[in-house]
């Protein structure tokens, strides 16, 4: 038995532990920082779907090179059977899906700034623990954590599966769902939805991809039965995921067994069985609960929680990893600016700002399934979800209580939900239900701001290993902060209560500073002002002259996002053999 001392000793070497422990080692080469693993890489894991914003981070992180040569397919979206039709329908990334060709490896720029990755975890994930312990992290595969030893909300040390002992000044719990420290330091979780689902996956070889895109691009299937819903995503030229998730009421009252329901909803679904024809299942047939929770606080006293033991959000949104990965790096500029006078404030940001996030995913996902028209008796049991709130969830009222929690969206520097700008989310709206929410804003002229009964604040914006404190107001749990778009509407309605004259005034300033005003930029600043009337921020208003505002959205990221599926118009040598619509 031995013991060792560190700065920093993060419990998990999956993505969130290895992206922790990366940006800490990159930004303070001094640093000691031990990571933990209880399994030894590469193994599988459920989880391969990404979202752009992660390349961002891999690309910080100083690894997007290394994942983008491993030859992962690069997602270009995803292709949907979903909502009030059977008709087919894509979520595109880039406009209209319009991947060009170029050779791979490629670099992280152009294109490539707006793609995410399909990933095989096994490769995946060592090649990120690998990353963190090329930066200077001591890693640890086949060693676990037996007990934590800890005080109050104060954690002494760990003891490790053989006996050593492992201290440190800061913990980090990147353990998944085993949520090591925070079932030892007794952090309740909630769940927020009462969607009870369970997952049941396997990994085939030689499955078609449905479409391919440009250069090893191509799209994800997410297919909607009656019972359920099932995923398909290729994560190498050979080997794809493909998994089943239905309602666990559902699973225990057909007394099926977990193959015999996952066989039987492939079957099921004719376009997911085109593309399994002359597929072989490696038969490693997994399953798991996957309904969403969220941890009741992500930080103490010289620990905090991170990726899916902070929360975990239903997997239609393809979010976890997105999660994962930013909250590890908010974790890691946290715990680097700890011991400058602020570690409250720090930890108190960090626990607001993911929580809030994984709360927004939750409901978002829930809004997914109580708009489609497939689920039948699910739809109704999710009118449950916001009894809470009062609400009788039409598609109004879903949205509505949505944004509970904020429509300020800090990941995007403007208004959305989950990680989504508001005009994807009125088209998805469009797509999914008989009754789209209409924007507070539309048919207005003139907006006043609503900030006297604002706390004003600090509020934390993370970039380059640092934590910088933006001023900010908040009032009731939601934030504005007066940066980026936010700080342009803030200072143009200051200015003027006249959107016409407000967005005039912008203009001008922007000008001053080299910065153009666009259709991009409009398309922000509408979606900017929506975000802050849904918020309270603003109160809306009707001048007898002036023109009124219109919430349509020009060419920004709705122009070409969502689209009518396409795929049998495409030359035979870009779609599979046995594809059908």
């Amino acid at each position: 038995m031995s013991t060792t001392d560190y700065d920093v000793v993060i419990i998990g070497g999956g993505p969130a532990g290895s992206t922790c422990g990366g940006f800490l080692a990159k930004y303070n080469p001094d640093l000691k920082v031990g990571i933990f693993e209880r399994e030894i890489f590469p193994r599988d894991h459920v989880g391969e779907s990404q979202l752009p914003l992660i390349s961002r981070v891999l690309n910080e992180l100083g690894a997007w090179d290394k994942i983008e040569a491993a030859g992962f397919p690069v997602k270009i979206g995803a292709t949907y059977r979903w909502g009030k039709s059977d008709d087919l329908w894509d979520f595109n990334f880039i406009a209209h899906g319009a991947f060009a060709d170029e050779a791979r490896p490629a670099k992280f720029e152009g294109q490539r700034l707006q793609t995410a990755f399909q990933v095989d975890r096994a490769v995946y994930d060592k090649i990120l623990l690998d990353h963190a312990k090329e930066l200077g992290c001591e890693v640890f595969e086949a060693t676990g954590v037996r007990k934590v030893i800890q005080e109050d909300d104060l954690i002494d040390h760990l003891v490790l599966d053989n006996g050593d002992i492992v201290r440190a000044k800061t913990y980090v719990d990147a353990s998944g769902h085993a949520g090591v420290l925070r079932r030892a330091m007794g952090v309740d979780v909630s769940e927020p939805s009462t969607l009870k689902n369970i997952a049941i996956w396997d990994y085939w070889q030689s499955a078609e991809w449905a479409v391919s895109l440009g250069v090893g691009g191509t799209r994800v299937q997410v297919m909607s039965l009656g019972y359920g819903w099932i995923w398909f995503i290729p994560i190498s030229e050979t080997r794809t995921s493909v998994g089943f998730i239905c309602p666990a009421d559902y699973y225990k009252k057909t007394g099926l067994k977990p193959t015999e329901l996952y066989l039987k909803a492939l079957a099921e679904e004719p376009r997911i069985a085109s593309l399994l024809q002359n597929a072989t299942r490696e038969e490693k047939l997994a399953t798991t609960k996957d309904w969403s929770f969220l941890a009741d606080r992500l930080a103490g006293k010289n620990w905090f929680l991170t990726g899916e033991s902070a929360g975990f959000a239903d997997p239609i949104l393809a979010a976890g990893m997105t999660l994962s990965h930013v909250s590890a790096q908010e974790a890691a500029c946290s715990i680097l600016e700890l011991g400058k006078g602020r570690d409250e404030w720090l930890k108190t940001q960090y626990d607001e700002r993911n929580r809030r996030r994984i709360l927004q995913h939750i409901r978002f996902a829930d809004y997914w399934y109580t708009a489609n028209g497939h689920f039948g008796e699910l739809k109704e049991f999710t009118r449950e979800i916001a009894k809470d709130a009062g609400l009788d969830l039409d598609a109004n009222a879903a949205f509505r209580w949505l944004g509970t929690g904020g429509f300020v969206e800090e990941d995007l520097g403007l208004g959305g939900i989950a990680g989504f700008s508001l005009d994807c989310v009125h088209f998805i709206s469009n797509r999914l239900s008989d009754e789209p929410p209409v924007s507070p804003i539309d048919g207005y002229s003139g907006f006043s701001l609503r900030l006297k009964d604002a706390e004003r604040i600090e509020f934390a914006y993370y970039e380059q290993g640092r934590v910088i404190p933006v001023p900010a107001y908040r009032r009731d749990g939601k934030i504005l902060p007066l940066i980026g778009f936010f700080g342009w509407i803030v200072a143009g309605l200051q200015y003027s209560p006249s959107v016409e004259h407000a967005f005039q005034f912008i203009r001008a300033k922007l000008a001053e500073i080299g910065e153009p005003y666009d259709g991009y930029t409009h398309s922000r600043l509408v979606q900017t002002l929506e975000a802050m009337a849904r918020d309270g921020w603003v109160a809306c208003k009707k001048f007898q002259d002036g023109p009124l505002l219109s919430a349509v959205y020009g060419d920004g990221v709705g122009g070409g996002l969502i689209d009518e599926n396409r795929d049998m118009e495409l030359p035979e040598e870009r779609r599979a053999k046995h594809l059908v619509g």
